[in-house]
């Protein structure tokens, strides 16, 4: 039976992750980072509404914030609005 599976399908996260970091010409983050951006985005979606998680990530890279600190801001705003 042939292969149907796409090429999206296919490729692992990593390695779509690795050549997007590639392609913008910029180094693909540790997987600490991915982890904290993964939780930041839980943390965004949970507390609001689900659309906020990519939209937290793209202003984190925006805002030049590190994972970490960007972690510890999202907390603190999902807090105030409690």
């Amino acid at each position: 039976m042939p292969d149907e599976s796409s090429p999206a399908e296919s490729r692992t996260a990593g390695d779509w992750i690795a050549a997007f970091a590639d392609a913008l010409g910029v180094p693909a983050p540790e997987q600490a980072t991915i982890d904290t951006l993964l939780d930041m985005a839980g943390v965004a979606a949970h507390s609001s509404e689900r659309i906020a998680a990519p939209i937290a990530c793209y202003l984190l890279g925006a805002a030049g914030v590190s994972a970490d600190a960007g972690m510890v801001i999202a907390n603190r705003v999902a807090e105030a609005g409690q």
